[in-house]
């Protein structure tokens, strides 16, 4: 840790680690504002899918960078780092912590270490790759990013046909793969002591039942009616805006359209999201210098609030 600066803390960890429980608590404990680090949570009438902090939750312990946007907008990575790193500087002139929450990795990496600087992106190389792709499927080209640059291969779906190709086009106009542009980015780093804890539970199995129960409950609240008031209130919405590549969203797109029915919605949502948490967690092991716990320890809060306490003393 570096002494002299002031302190933030991170809360990563899977989706349903019980991330944002934690937060809440450490809101009732300690002088600490919380910072949503979530890509779906930036979009406005997005609510059940994104387990979305209701408003009791946020009458208790208010998140920034909620409901930001319409689903039909973008939101990327710099723009989150602009508007976390503004947050946090005013958070601590009024002599609170900042405590960012969440799950979009990518969004953490880009706050501590800022962004390189990736080139443009090339109509004629994606072009190329698309034509490769029609040929042997987006899971051969992921094989392809693999043997290129395992570390961005593992953090994709085989399928994730957008960021497969942006990051093998990365490699054929620079001649570098993502992962060494982004360990060479001179961007400045963050001006905080940090502490990083990343929520990783015991026994995976436990956290696959604890997303099936949860997706189960997102459907018994009404979220394909919810994505069907999204199509009807936002006439342009369509499965290629990154608002509907959020987990279950895309799956129940593909429902109301027709292509399956509800049981294998329920299925094919369940295995999405397993597959998040599995992506999720191949970043955490990425991650230097984070304090791990166990997020089905009931003695969590009691671990996090000690190392806090030994951190920052």
């Amino acid at each position: 840790m570096t002494k002299g600066l002031p302190p933030a803390i991170f809360i990563m960890g899977p989706t349903a680690s019980g991330k944002t429980g934690l937060a809440i608590e450490l809101y009732q404990h300690l002088p600490v504002e919380l910072i949503s680090v979530d890509s779906a949570l930036v979009f406005n009438d997005m609510d059940i899918g994104t387990a979305k902090p209701d408003a009791s939750i946020l009458a208790r312990a208010p998140h920034h960078l909620i409901d930001l946007i319409p689903p039909t907008e973008v939101y990327s990575a710099a723009t989150f780092r602009n508007d976390a790193l503004k947050l946090m500087a005013e958070i601590t002139a009024r002599g609170r912590i900042p405590l960012l929450v969440g799950g979009t990795m990518l969004y953490f990496k880009a706050l501590q270490g800022g962004l390189s600087q990736l080139p443009e992106a090339d109509q004629n190389v994606r072009q190329k790759l698309d034509a490769q792709a029609a040929q042997v499927g987006w899971p051969a080209m992921h094989d392809k990013l693999a043997e290129i640059d395992p570390e961005t291969a593992a953090r994709l779906e085989p399928a994730d046909a957008q960021r497969v190709q942006r990051a093998l086009e990365v490699y054929e106009i620079s001649g570098k793969t993502m992962t060494e542009l982004h360990q060479s980015s001179m961007s400045d780093k963050l001006p905080y002591q940090l502490l990083k804890i990343a929520l990783i539970p015991s026994d995976r199995s436990v956290l696959h039942d604890r997303i099936a129960i949860r997706f189960d409950d997102m459907l018994k609240q009404g979220f394909v009616d919810e994505v069907k008031r999204l199509l009807l209130k936002y006439s342009s919405l369509n499965a290629d805006m990154p608002s509907m590549r959020c987990v279950g969203y895309r799956q129940a797109l593909e429902h109301l359209a027709g292509n399956y029915d509800v049981t294998e919605l329920r299925d094919r949502g369940i295995f999405a999201t397993r597959q998040l948490a599995k992506r999720q967690l191949t970043w955490l092991r990425g991650m230097d210098d984070t304090f791990e716990v166990n997020c089905l320890n009931p003695k969590m809060l009691e671990t996090v609030l000690n190392e806090i306490n030994q951190v920052f003393k």
